[in-house]
């Protein structure tokens, strides 16, 4: 909780009081700044607490010769996945218990909460045994890592708080806003919203009112072979986890590599259901290829394109990115097709890179 590369002072000042220490004040780097630094070798280690960083990142290639030039880089996984492929000059893969498995600590079993997509805070407990008995809950490993590292040189219980994460509840309630009586409100009203100035008509304003902005409608000037690509997810898709091929929401079944285009479109330019593509992507100079997408008419507007990530995430440039977040800009692609050719061999760039360690490096932005 709290983690943010640029996180405000009163978070830091509560955070420095309730821990006995004086946090960085430097921001850090998002998630493309990352990316330039591990490349540029100023990041030399990456750990990751569960996700799938190099699938869900921008320009695949260039991403994963960023993650190789790291000195060390670990992931604390519930399985493995394609991220784990690219490592640094060692790699660590640690195994933890996965949210459905019960968690054993010295004060008895454990639960954790989650935030859900109404803001709300829930409790979540495991009740499967867990898959080996030498699992640690990821609590454990990052709390084991702290103690071994920094030994009397901190007054944080990092073991109590493995072994009774109550503890680490109660640290939260008086740092982060919001959670005041974190275990209390749980124990009494099994649940509890968080704060929304949206919905109860606070806003921290000059004027005490929203503020609202108004964007103009950019101009993308697309050549008369272009289209705009944006990347989606399909309905059996969390992130970049994939649990099924079929996508019930737009009528997908059997397959991911798909191009969903305007009909009048593939009329206009003769393309045809079910024809092989490739997508070729431009920016700056440069051109990026996805081979072997199947188009699908699609009620989508004219001019537009989607296909699901982390498939295409190999067409968006790291240099690609919203003028004010640094977003990746994964919904504005500018892209070409070609009709595939059929004979070509098909790999994710992943495992590409993992078995060809002498593909060439791309440009260094």
């Amino acid at each position: 909780m709290g983690v943010w590369e640029r996180p405000p002072k009163p978070f830091l000042d509560a955070l420095g009081k309730e821990f006995n220490f004086v946090p960085p004040q430097k921001w850090g780097y998002d998630t493309v700044e990352t990316l330039h630094a591990m490349f540029d070798g100023d990041v030399k280690v990456f750990f990751a607490i569960s996700g799938n960083f190099v699938s869900n990142v921008p320009d695949t290639v260039y991403s994963a010769h960023a993650m190789r030039r790291c000195k060390l880089t670990a992931h604390v996984s519930t399985k493995l996945n394609r991220s784990h492929l690219i490592t640094g000059e060692r790699a660590l893969i640690l195994p933890c218990l996965g949210r459905s498995e019960e968690d054993m600590q010295a004060t008895g079993k454990q639960f954790l909460t989650v935030e859900d997509s109404m803001g709300i805070i829930n409790p979540s407990q495991g009740f499967f045994r867990p898959a080996s008995p030498d699992l640690l809950s990821d609590v454990a490993i990052i709390a084991n890592l702290a103690h071994a590292t920094l030994g009397t040189r901190t007054t944080t219980n990092w073991l109590g708080f493995v072994a009774d994460y109550n503890l680490i509840r109660d640290g939260i309630s008086r740092v982060i806003p919001g959670f005041e009586n974190f275990n209390e409100r749980l124990a009494k009203e099994k649940f509890f919203y968080l704060p929304n100035g949206a919905k109860h008509r606070i806003f921290k304003t000059s004027s005490g009112k929203a503020k609202l902005s108004v964007c103009p409608i950019p101009k993308h000037g697309l050549k008369p072979d272009e289209f705009l690509l944006t990347t989606i997810r399909s309905h059996d898709q969390f992130n970049s986890t994939i649990y099924g091929l079929n996508d019930r929401y737009r009528g997908v079944f059997g397959g991911r590599r798909v191009l969903f285009l305007n009909p009048l479109d593939m009329k206009a330019r003769n393309l045809q259901a079910g024809q092989v593509v490739d997508i070729y992507s431009y920016f700056e100079g440069e051109v990026r290829k996805a081979p072997r997408f199947a188009i699908v008419p699609y009620a989508i507007a004219r001019r537009s394109a989607a296909a699901y990530y982390p498939e295409t995430n190999v067409l968006i440039s790291v240099c690609s990115v919203a003028a004010k977040s640094n977003q990746p800009a994964a919904k504005s692609i500018r892209i070409t097709l070609t009709p595939s050719d059929q004979n070509e061999a098909l790999h994710f760039p992943e495992a590409d890179l993992a078995r060809n360690l002498n593909r060439p490096v791309p440009r260094v932005p």
